[in-house]
Order: C-alpha cells, then structure tokens, then sequence
C-alpha cells in the first residue's frame, strides 16, 4: 500500500479545483544546479547510469524535495530511453550531449523499428515505484514521455540539431516515412505512460520540446495530430483519482487554441507566451502551467519576487494555475535563487485563491 497524498495542491490545481495557493514544480527540478546532484552523478559515473540505477533514480527525485517546499516531484530519467529502448544505441558524448549510433536514416531501417518491449524500461517503472514509495505521500509524482515528433528529433538526426535539416528533409520529402516513425513512436509513448501510470505516477507530461520549429501545417500534421492520439489512449483514472495530463510546446504559443482541444487537463507555456493573454485565450478548457523565464532566477532577490508576483497577477484570480519556469532550470543556477522563488510562489499567491 501506497501512502495517503498529504499535500495534492498541484493535482487539484491540474484539474482547476479550489486550492490555498499556487502550487510549484520546475522542469529540470532534480539536476546540475544542485551540488548533491552532481556528488550523486559523479558516483553513478555517467548520466546513463544514473537513470538506470533505481536507488540512485529515487534518490535524486527527492533531493529537490527534500532541499525545497515543492508540490511535485518529478520521476528523474531522460525523453531518450524510449529510443533507447528501440535499439538505436543511445549514448551521451561529454560536451556534445546525446548521441545514436543507429539513427532512423534509411528505409530499411525505419521499416525494421517496432513499439519495444516495455520489459526493456522495466528500470524506469520500477523507478517510479520506488519513488512513490519514498516520497512516502508527501507529495505527487509525476510521470513523462517525449512527445513522437520531439523523439523522431533525435531519432532521426542522430543527437541534437541547431536546424533539425534532416528531419524536416524527410518531413517535406518522404512524409510517409517520417509517419511511419510517429505512428510506432505515439504506440510507443501511449504503453509508455500508461505503464508508468499503473506503477504510481499520479500525473503525467508529454515533453513536446521541438514542436515549436514546425510550420503551422506541419505542426498540427507531425506533432499535435500524434499528441491527441496518446491522450486518447491513456488511463485517466488510477488509485481512485483522475490522473492529468500536461502538454508542454516548446515554441508553441500561438496554437494554444489547438493545443486545449487535445484533451490534456493542463498546457504548459514557455517563457515567451504573456500568461493573461493565454488564460483569456483558452478559457475554462484547460488548467496552465509555467511561465517564469530561468534566468529570472540570475536576478535579485527582489526582482525574483517582482517577476513571480507579475505571473501571479497576469494569471488572477482562482484556481488553474501552476507555478513553473518556462522551460528547464539552467544548471548555473544559485539553489538560493531557487528558495526565494518558491517562498516567493507560496506567499504571494495566496491573496488569489480567497
């Protein structure tokens, strides 16, 4: 038996229930900006590792936990074992970042990629099962995948990409095989989550980090048709709750409409969407998430809390809103910094929920 949640402020504020006040995750939340994550890192010996690793995965989950007054934890591991996962070889080259051995470059090979095993993740699962039991109901775990286009990224290009030329050459030239791959990698991503879900995440996010390079065809085509096909097929009841489900565009602000009619419970915003707009914008369908830009957190103490309180008030008055950064925590990021903007969250978005 698990834990009874003691603090579910963040899941209720994910499905626009009354709350106290604003609740607070970052993406990147357990990462480089900690000294105990990088101790725990140079342990394990590489960043793989560390993800394989259930006891050192459960251990760097908590630390932002322990270290902070967050209301969600967030299952630490990476977008890239699901390729992983697929036999593309996945590896991290220092100063380069991720790297496949086998991209998805020819026919043949896109033809040969099948929905893997999910005994190949077993490590991630077990992972979230440990995490649950550790966090010991203090508060959420939240679960996460890539979205299809955003894996067939790296997937195809072999690692990152300042232009993505290679995917977006097979996108206008051999659409159909750019389909097939988004096909198996949705397939993919829906058993994923849902596998993660019934192990005891309690919410889920879907990581569309390259949707934004898209056109505003190509997007709705290669990245949101794929996105509303998971949540179609995902379990939205677990433990007796609803569990909710987040959609994060990186660079997507201007299809939020689009966006709100996926059926995801929230949509996360990057720091160059205005928040009020937003709200106004999509209305009562969906709760937001975000949307302080990271490197407000290399200002001041006072125009930290300057920054949180303009977010707060773009957003107004009730439920419905999370506090997040608009993307990932920078690793240069003073953990003070980081302290002063949670109290910050906690304290003055209280007037807005009375």
């Amino acid at each position: 038996m698990t834990a009874p949640l003691q603090n579910d402020t963040f899941l209720r504020a994910l499905l626009k229930q009354p709350v106290e006040y604003t609740p607070i995750w970052m993406m990147r939340q357990a990462g480089r900006y900690l000294p105990e994550y990088k101790a725990t890192r140079e342990f394990a010996g590489n960043f793989l590792e560390l993800c394989y690793s259930i006891d050192l995965a459960t251990e760097v989950t908590l630390q932002p936990i322990d270290r902070y007054n967050l209301d969600a934890a967030i299952l630490f591991s990476d977008i890239l074992t699901v390729p992983d996962a697929m036999g593309l070889g996945l590896h991290f080259v220092a100063g380069e970042g991720p790297k496949f051995e086998r991209p998805l470059q020819h026919e043949a090979d896109i033809d040969l990629l099948t929905v893997p095993d999910m005994e190949k993740l077993r490590y991630v699962f077990d992972a979230v099962a440990s995490i649950r039991k550790a966090i010991d109901g203090r508060v959420p775990l939240i679960g996460f995948s890539g979205s299809p286009f955003t894996l067939a990224c790296y997937m195809i290009e072999g690692g990152g990409s300042k232009d993505w030329r290679t995917v977006k050459t097979m996108l206008y030239s051999r659409p159909d095989l750019l389909h097939k791959i988004l096909h198996i990698n949705a397939q993919t991503v829906t058993e994923y989550l849902n596998t993660q879900i019934a192990c005891g995440a309690q919410a889920v996010q879907i990581f569309d980090t390259w949707g934004g390079v898209l056109s505003h065809a190509a997007f709705q085509e290669f990245s949101l048709s794929y996105i509303k096909q998971i949540i179609s097929g995902l379990k939205r009841e677990h433990e007796g709750r609803r569990v909710p489900v987040i959609v994060f565009t990186k660079g997507g602000g201007q299809w939020l409409e689009l966006l709100a009619d996926t059926g995801a419970d929230a949509l996360g915003l990057d720091w160059t969407t205005d928040i009020a707009q937003a709200r106004a914008r999509v209305g009562d369908k969906v709760a937001l998430q975000g949307n302080m830009d990271p490197f407000a957190l290399f200002g001041t103490h006072k125009s930290i809390c300057a920054e949180v309180a303009r977010i707060l008030k773009g957003y107004g008055q009730g439920s419905g809103h999370v506090f997040n950064l608009g993307h990932g925590i920078n690793q240069f990021t003073d953990p003070e910094n980081v302290e002063i903007f949670v109290e910050a969250v906690h304290d003055l978005s209280r007037p807005y929920h009375q």
